[in-house]
């Protein structure tokens, strides 16, 4: 566990920032409009549409306008916990695709590897990640790089989420699951094998449904 964090000072963002801000409108996945059950995909609206307004403001509850709230990936396809997805730049410039996560508490994503880089800023709330061998306590405006072909997981603290930006290339290969004995060899790090159980955490109720706003797959979130 990374014991070398500087203090937080009391002038950090508070996670509820964007609610506090006057003449910003609610969230229409906070107010019950957004339809019911999770969707994977990219979103037309936002990936693909070449009318999309050149700004696009921040709404309540970490969304944006004209950004669809997603499903993570499809139930079943892999083990994660609680994790939406946002595409806020589908053609960033680079080939580079843009996306906002976010894990609710108590939750995780997929403990994955790929060939392609993950550049991660932490935007909101606080968890813990797996990078490699090694798990590091993450918190707000914090920078994570995940390199090729290295194993990674992020886990929401129990009472808080952990919201974060990713950037990756808009082609890209898909993600691969370990196999039981490459999941053998990392469970032999004890911290680790702490890590994956979840042990720092306390215990987490039942997995929350979260509304999204629009119906396609993506099968390599």
């Amino acid at each position: 566990m990374d014991q070398t964090r500087p203090h937080r000072s009391a002038g950090t963002r508070p996670d509820n920032h964007l609610d506090d801000r006057p003449g910003i409108p609610a969230s229409p996945a906070r107010t019950g409009a957004a339809a019911e059950g999770l969707q994977t995909a990219r979103s037309p609206s936002t990936a693909d549409d070449p009318h999309r307004p050149l700004l696009r403001r921040a709404l309540q509850g970490w969304r944006w306008e004209d950004v669809d709230l997603l499903r993570y990936k499809q139930e079943g396809s892999a083990p994660f916990r609680d994790v939406t997805r946002q595409v806020l730049f589908a053609q960033a410039a680079g080939g580079a695709e843009w996306r906002y996560f976010e894990v609710a508490p108590g939750g995780w994503s997929t403990l994955e590897r790929h060939e392609h880089t993950h550049s991660v800023m932490i935007l909101r709330g606080r968890g813990r990640c797996l990078v490699g061998a090694q798990v590091h306590d993450v918190a707000e405006h914090d920078l994570i790089e995940v390199a090729p072909r290295t194993w990674h997981q992020f886990r929401a603290a129990a009472d808080a989420p952990l919201g974060f930006l990713c950037l990756v290339s808009r082609e890209r290969d898909r993600p691969q699951l370990p196999s039981a004995s490459e999941l053998a060899a990392l469970r032999a790090l004890p911290e680790v094998a702490r890590f994956l159980d979840g042990a720092d955490l306390a215990p987490a109720g039942p997995a929350r449904p979260v509304p999204v706003t629009h119906p396609h797959t993506d099968p390599d979130a």
